[in-house]
C-alpha cells in the first residue's frame, strides 16, 4: 500500500516535470532556479527539471518515429 503511493507520487512528479519541460520548449519560459539560494536545493531542482527534459525528449522521439503522429502546419 505504501509502495503503491510512493510510485504514484513519483509518476506524478515526473509528469509535472515533463509538462514544465514542454512549456519551456514551446514558450521559452522556465522556472527561475536562481531564486533558490541554497546550492543543494538548486541542484536538486535542476536535476528534477532535467528528468522532465529527458522524458519530453523520449516522448518527442517516439512521436517523430511513429506512423500515428504527423506534423501539422503552424497557423
Amino acid at each position: 500500500m505504501v509502495i503503491g503511493r510512493l510510485i504514484h507520487y513519483a509518476v506524478d512528479a515526473v509528469l509535472i516535470s515533463t509538462v514544465l519541460a514542454g512549456v519551456k520548449r514551446s514558450s521559452g519560459f522556465a522556472p527561475d532556479t536562481l531564486l533558490i539560494s541554497d546550492p543543494t536545493a538548486r541542484s536538486l531542482v535542476d536535476k528534477y527539471l532535467g528528468v522532465g527534459d529527458s522524458v519530453f525528449d523520449m516522448v518527442q522521439a517516439t512521436a517523430v518515429g511513429s506512423t500515428y503522429w504527423k506534423r501539422e502546419a503552424r497557423r
